[in-house]
């Protein structure tokens, strides 16, 4: 038996034309039977590391019974010179996700996922303690299981008091392992006693993993790395999916 959780999250390649650039991670939203790709927005584009990428491909498991059955599906992330995906700002600037609309009448018929919705999003942040255990679901360095085509998870804590904005900001930290392709990773915590309304996911979504943290003035040599990420609250997908 898969865990559904593992069903909501496929590995991300971006391209520029033919010419393969990046992997990262993302995972799927529905709202009013719309469907969404997340991700970090600077997957999509960055302008300080020079990623330009104009398509992304994503893996797609295409029979239930059988994982290592899959296609790539690929998404044009501009239509007529205008970005196709979605971003917004708030007040301390830019926030560091985005969303891409899937068009599911191109998907295969067949194909097996599964999606977060409004209903795993909290109602109230201050029902989550600072240390409370967290899963990042992810791809980190494009590893993953070859054959099954399944992410692979790190364990995380909550490492800053969840509802505050960290330094103004708004993202929460988390204290977790983290790699260069885990950019996107839902960041999610188990359910003890689900709602039916949760379906066969049991989980809450707290937030979109972005970039790990570190101190400017370490000393390379004498000081190891923090070991901190800023994960930015999910609740500004009701804003970026909203028509």
């Amino acid at each position: 038996m898969i865990e559904t959780i593992l069903l909501t999250t496929p590995r991300i390649l971006t391209f520029d034309g033919d010419c393969g650039l990046t992997n990262a991670t993302g995972f799927y939203f529905e709202r009013d039977d719309r469907l969404f790709l997340v991700t970090s927005r600077h997957v999509m584009f960055d302008e300080p590391s020079g990623h330009f990428p104009n398509r992304i491909e994503i893996e797609l498991h295409t029979n239930a019974a059988n994982n290592a059955e899959s296609t790539g599906f690929s998404m044009l992330l501009y239509r007529d010179g205008k970005s196709a995906w979605r971003q917004a700002e708030d007040s301390a600037g830019e926030v560091d996700v985005a969303v891409l609309e899937i068009d599911r009448a191109a998907l295969p018929k067949t194909t097996s996922f599964r999606a977060f919705t409004p209903k795993h999003l909290l109602s109230q942040l201050d029902q989550v303690e600072v240390g409370s255990s967290l899963l990042v679901v992810g791809f980190p360095l494009g590893f993953h299981d070859t054959l099954n085509h399944m992410p692979v998870v790190r364990q995380a804590i909550i490492a800053s008091s969840f509802g505050l904005r960290f330094q103004g900001k708004g993202y929460f930290l988390t204290d977790a392992r983290t790699h260069r392709g885990t950019s996107g990773a839902p960041v999610v915590m188990r359910v003890a006693k689900p709602a039916a309304e949760l379906g066969d996911l049991p989980w809450m979504l707290l937030g979109v993993h972005s970039a790990r943290l570190d101190v400017g003035e370490r000393d390379l040599e004498v000081d190891e790395a923090l070991g901190l990420n800023c994960a930015w609250y999910a609740d500004i997908l009701m804003t970026l999916t909203q028509d």
